[in-house]
């Protein structure tokens, strides 16, 4: 069982809080809902390992990804603006601890399906 910790405010905004329940369905292995949010053009760019065009590979890589569930994820910030958003956090997993920085960018100003999702990970050393 994962352990979340929410310092982010997702106080009456509606992205702020698909966000924050995006963040828990990585830290947990939600792929489902993961996959449901990506547009069929999805780019998804992990800094310093790989970029994923199109939701085919999007789909491949995040089910890949379901195999590594967090010990415990804490959520810092969320921040929206129009498309765009971001949130960062810690995320612990098998004795190590990584720092995450994510950038999405929505399909348009309303909606809850991403286009683009820029990543940044870092392990951080005790």
């Amino acid at each position: 069982m994962t352990k979340i910790n929410i310092v982010a405010n997702c106080e009456n905004s509606p992205r702020k809080e698909f966000l924050k329940e995006y963040n828990i369905a990585f830290a947990t292995g939600n792929a489902d809902f993961i996959i449901e949010h990506a547009s069929n053009e999805i780019n998804w760019i992990i800094y310093g390992d790989k970029t994923v065009i199109g939701k085919k590979d999007f789909n491949k890589e995040v089910n890949k990804m379901k195999e590594y569930i967090a010990d415990e994820m804490t959520l810092h910030h969320i921040i929206t603006h129009g498309s765009e958003a971001s949130a960062n956090g810690e995320i612990k997993m098998n004795g190590k601890v990584y720092a995450f920085c994510d950038i999405y960018q929505f399909t348009n100003t309303t909606s809850l399906i991403l286009k683009k999702i820029q990543s940044y990970v870092i392990e951080i050393k005790n």
